[in-house]
Protein backbone atom coordinates (compact mmCIF):
# COMPACT_ATOMS: atom_id res chain seq x y z
CA UNK A 1 0.00 0.00 0.00
CA UNK A 2 1.43 3.47 -0.31
CA UNK A 3 0.93 6.34 2.56
CA UNK A 4 -2.44 8.32 3.44
CA UNK A 5 -2.61 11.04 5.62
CA UNK A 6 -5.15 9.20 7.45
CA UNK A 7 -3.13 6.04 7.79
CA UNK A 8 -0.46 7.75 9.56
CA UNK A 9 -2.02 9.57 11.51
CA UNK A 10 -4.44 7.22 12.63
CA UNK A 11 -0.86 4.55 12.82
CA UNK A 12 0.99 7.51 14.78
CA UNK A 13 -2.04 7.52 17.23
CA UNK A 14 -2.14 3.99 18.08
CA UNK A 15 1.54 3.38 18.17
CA UNK A 16 1.88 6.50 20.76
CA UNK A 17 -0.43 4.78 23.18
CA UNK A 18 0.29 1.01 22.70
CA UNK A 19 4.37 2.15 22.54
CA UNK A 20 5.23 5.15 23.64
CA UNK A 21 2.42 5.49 27.10
CA UNK A 22 1.38 8.70 25.03
CA UNK A 23 4.37 10.63 25.49
CA UNK A 24 4.49 11.87 21.81
CA UNK A 25 2.57 14.77 21.45
CA UNK A 26 0.85 15.07 18.00
CA UNK A 27 2.92 16.55 15.28
CA UNK A 28 2.10 17.38 11.51
CA UNK A 29 2.32 14.74 8.87
CA UNK A 30 3.27 15.85 5.31
CA UNK A 31 3.22 13.29 2.30
CA UNK A 32 5.92 13.67 -0.07
CA UNK A 33 7.19 11.98 -3.88
CA UNK A 34 10.72 11.95 -2.50
CA UNK A 35 12.47 8.45 -3.51
CA UNK A 36 15.56 9.70 -1.41
CA UNK A 37 13.09 8.46 2.11
CA UNK A 38 10.84 6.54 2.94
CA UNK A 39 10.03 8.42 6.39
CA UNK A 40 11.64 11.34 7.56
CA UNK A 41 11.33 13.41 11.28
CA UNK A 42 12.30 16.69 10.69
CA UNK A 43 12.65 19.26 13.43
CA UNK A 44 14.52 22.92 14.26
CA UNK A 45 17.39 23.20 16.61
CA UNK A 46 17.27 26.12 18.95
CA UNK A 47 20.69 27.05 20.77
CA UNK A 48 20.54 27.92 24.19
CA UNK A 49 23.60 29.38 26.61
CA UNK A 50 24.72 27.32 29.36
CA UNK A 51 22.18 24.53 28.30
CA UNK A 52 21.58 21.53 26.11
CA UNK A 53 19.99 22.57 22.49
CA UNK A 54 16.21 22.56 22.62
CA UNK A 55 14.27 20.61 19.45
CA UNK A 56 10.91 22.28 18.33
CA UNK A 57 8.48 22.35 15.32
CA UNK A 58 8.75 18.02 14.52
CA UNK A 59 7.48 16.95 11.70
CA UNK A 60 6.38 13.69 10.12
CA UNK A 61 7.12 13.23 6.55
CA UNK A 62 6.06 10.30 4.57
CA UNK A 63 7.15 9.13 1.08
CA UNK A 64 4.25 7.87 -1.46
CA UNK A 65 6.57 7.15 -4.08
CA UNK A 66 7.27 3.60 -2.36
CA UNK A 67 3.93 0.33 -2.77
CA UNK A 68 4.67 -0.87 0.49
CA UNK A 69 3.05 -3.67 2.85
CA UNK A 70 0.78 -2.58 5.42
CA UNK A 71 3.37 -3.49 8.00
CA UNK A 72 6.15 -2.10 6.36
CA UNK A 73 4.92 1.21 6.29
CA UNK A 74 3.71 0.96 10.04
CA UNK A 75 7.29 0.68 10.60
CA UNK A 76 8.52 3.11 9.30
CA UNK A 77 6.22 5.31 11.03
CA UNK A 78 7.34 3.83 14.23
CA UNK A 79 11.03 4.25 13.41
CA UNK A 80 10.17 8.16 12.86
CA UNK A 81 8.94 8.12 16.24
CA UNK A 82 11.91 6.53 18.12
CA UNK A 83 13.95 9.92 16.46
CA UNK A 84 11.09 12.22 17.62
CA UNK A 85 10.85 10.50 21.01
CA UNK A 86 14.52 10.63 21.44
CA UNK A 87 14.94 14.46 20.71
CA UNK A 88 11.88 15.43 22.11
CA UNK A 89 13.04 14.73 25.43
CA UNK A 90 16.61 15.47 24.74
CA UNK A 91 18.13 12.22 25.18
CA UNK A 92 21.90 12.38 23.90
CA UNK A 93 22.92 9.54 21.45
CA UNK A 94 26.23 8.47 19.69
CA UNK A 95 24.86 8.73 16.30
CA UNK A 96 21.49 9.40 14.26
CA UNK A 97 21.01 5.29 14.68
CA UNK A 98 23.05 5.10 17.49
CA UNK A 99 23.32 2.89 20.92
CA UNK A 100 19.70 4.66 22.21
CA UNK A 101 17.80 4.31 19.06
CA UNK A 102 19.39 0.73 18.66
CA UNK A 103 18.03 0.08 22.09
CA UNK A 104 14.65 1.23 21.38
CA UNK A 105 14.41 -0.21 18.35
CA UNK A 106 15.61 -3.82 19.82
CA UNK A 107 13.24 -3.45 22.64
CA UNK A 108 10.17 -2.60 20.33
CA UNK A 109 10.51 -5.66 17.77
CA UNK A 110 11.07 -7.78 20.80
CA UNK A 111 7.81 -6.53 22.92
CA UNK A 112 5.73 -5.84 20.49
CA UNK A 113 6.75 -8.44 17.61
CA UNK A 114 7.43 -5.58 14.77
CA UNK A 115 10.51 -5.28 12.41
CA UNK A 116 11.57 -2.07 12.72
CA UNK A 117 15.07 -1.44 11.07
CA UNK A 118 17.92 0.85 10.83
CA UNK A 119 17.28 1.50 7.13
CA UNK A 120 14.24 0.86 5.00
CA UNK A 121 16.12 -2.03 2.19
CA UNK A 122 13.98 -1.58 -1.08
CA UNK A 123 13.26 -4.75 -3.17
CA UNK A 124 14.62 -4.57 -7.06
CA UNK A 125 10.94 -4.07 -8.28
CA UNK A 126 10.55 -1.04 -5.91
CA UNK A 127 13.42 0.62 -7.04
CA UNK A 128 12.70 -0.23 -10.43
CA UNK A 129 9.69 1.48 -10.03
CA UNK A 130 11.18 4.91 -8.43
CA UNK A 131 13.34 5.34 -12.07
CA UNK A 132 11.99 7.96 -13.78
CA UNK A 133 10.49 6.52 -17.34
CA UNK A 134 10.48 9.57 -19.40
CA UNK A 135 13.14 9.53 -22.25
CA UNK A 136 16.06 12.00 -21.81
CA UNK A 137 19.47 12.46 -24.07
CA UNK A 138 22.53 11.13 -22.35
CA UNK A 139 25.97 11.36 -22.98
CA UNK A 140 26.87 7.71 -22.03
CA UNK A 141 30.79 6.94 -21.94
CA UNK A 142 31.76 3.21 -22.36
CA UNK A 143 34.99 3.29 -20.39
CA UNK A 144 37.94 0.06 -21.02
CA UNK A 145 40.48 -0.40 -18.69
CA UNK A 146 43.78 -2.33 -19.95
CA UNK A 147 42.94 -5.44 -17.53
CA UNK A 148 39.86 -6.02 -19.48
CA UNK A 149 37.39 -4.71 -17.05
CA UNK A 150 34.52 -2.26 -18.57
CA UNK A 151 32.51 0.57 -17.30
CA UNK A 152 29.58 2.68 -17.23
CA UNK A 153 29.45 6.74 -17.04
CA UNK A 154 26.99 9.32 -17.94
CA UNK A 155 28.58 12.96 -18.81
CA UNK A 156 26.75 16.27 -18.37
CA UNK A 157 25.79 17.56 -22.15
CA UNK A 158 28.54 19.88 -21.78
CA UNK A 159 31.45 20.09 -24.50
CA UNK A 160 33.81 21.37 -21.84
CA UNK A 161 32.94 18.64 -19.15
CA UNK A 162 33.24 15.97 -21.38
CA UNK A 163 36.59 16.72 -22.88
CA UNK A 164 37.67 17.41 -19.57
CA UNK A 165 36.92 13.74 -18.74
CA UNK A 166 38.39 12.10 -21.45
CA UNK A 167 41.70 13.86 -21.05
CA UNK A 168 41.93 13.24 -17.63
CA UNK A 169 41.02 9.27 -18.37
CA UNK A 170 43.28 9.10 -21.00
CA UNK A 171 46.20 10.57 -19.06
CA UNK A 172 45.96 7.76 -15.92
CA UNK A 173 47.97 5.35 -18.15
CA UNK A 174 45.01 2.90 -16.67
CA UNK A 175 42.38 3.26 -19.57
CA UNK A 176 42.40 1.19 -23.05
CA UNK A 177 39.86 3.28 -24.53
CA UNK A 178 36.65 4.90 -24.28
CA UNK A 179 33.49 4.90 -26.54
CA UNK A 180 30.84 7.47 -26.33
CA UNK A 181 27.35 7.66 -27.43
CA UNK A 182 24.11 9.89 -27.54
CA UNK A 183 20.85 8.19 -26.43
CA UNK A 184 18.03 8.40 -24.50
CA UNK A 185 16.81 5.06 -23.69
CA UNK A 186 14.69 5.69 -20.06
CA UNK A 187 17.29 2.69 -18.95
CA UNK A 188 20.11 5.10 -18.24
CA UNK A 189 17.94 7.18 -15.66
CA UNK A 190 19.37 4.95 -12.59
CA UNK A 191 22.57 6.10 -12.83
CA UNK A 192 23.43 9.67 -12.05
CA UNK A 193 25.18 12.46 -14.38
CA UNK A 194 28.33 13.83 -13.19
CA UNK A 195 32.03 14.73 -14.95
CA UNK A 196 34.01 13.24 -11.40
CA UNK A 197 36.48 10.97 -12.55
CA UNK A 198 34.64 7.41 -11.57
CA UNK A 199 32.59 5.21 -13.65
CA UNK A 200 30.19 2.53 -12.97
CA UNK A 201 30.23 -1.45 -13.56
CA UNK A 202 26.73 -2.82 -14.38
CA UNK A 203 26.63 -5.41 -16.07
CA UNK A 204 27.99 -4.85 -19.30
CA UNK A 205 25.16 -6.73 -21.67
CA UNK A 206 22.78 -5.19 -20.42
CA UNK A 207 24.25 -1.56 -21.14
CA UNK A 208 25.31 -2.70 -24.61
CA UNK A 209 21.66 -4.30 -25.33
CA UNK A 210 20.42 -0.49 -24.89
CA UNK A 211 23.11 1.19 -26.57
CA UNK A 212 22.40 -0.85 -29.66
CA UNK A 213 20.93 2.03 -31.71
CA UNK A 214 22.51 4.84 -30.10
CA UNK A 215 24.03 7.67 -32.15
CA UNK A 216 27.96 7.29 -30.98
CA UNK A 217 30.29 10.48 -30.51
CA UNK A 218 34.04 11.22 -31.62
CA UNK A 219 35.46 12.63 -28.35
CA UNK A 220 38.79 13.91 -28.67
CA UNK A 221 40.75 16.58 -26.26
CA UNK A 222 39.97 19.19 -28.04
CA UNK A 223 36.45 18.59 -28.86
CA UNK A 224 33.77 16.34 -29.74
CA UNK A 225 31.70 15.21 -32.99
CA UNK A 226 28.30 13.50 -33.17
CA UNK A 227 27.75 11.00 -35.86
CA UNK A 228 24.44 8.88 -37.29
CA UNK A 229 25.06 5.46 -36.63
CA UNK A 230 24.22 3.14 -39.88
Amino acid sequence: MKASLPFIEESFDKFNRTIFEDKLPKIPVALSNASSYVGLCTFKTRRRAFRAPEHYDFKLRISTRFDLPESELEDTVIHEMIHYYIRLHGIKDTSAHGNVFRQMMDEINTRHGRHITISHRTTKEQREALIDKRPKWHVVAVVTFKDGKQGLKLLPRITQRITAYHRALMRSGKIAGIEYYFESDPWFNRFPTSSAFNVFFPPMDEVRAHISGANPISVTSRGIEYGNKE
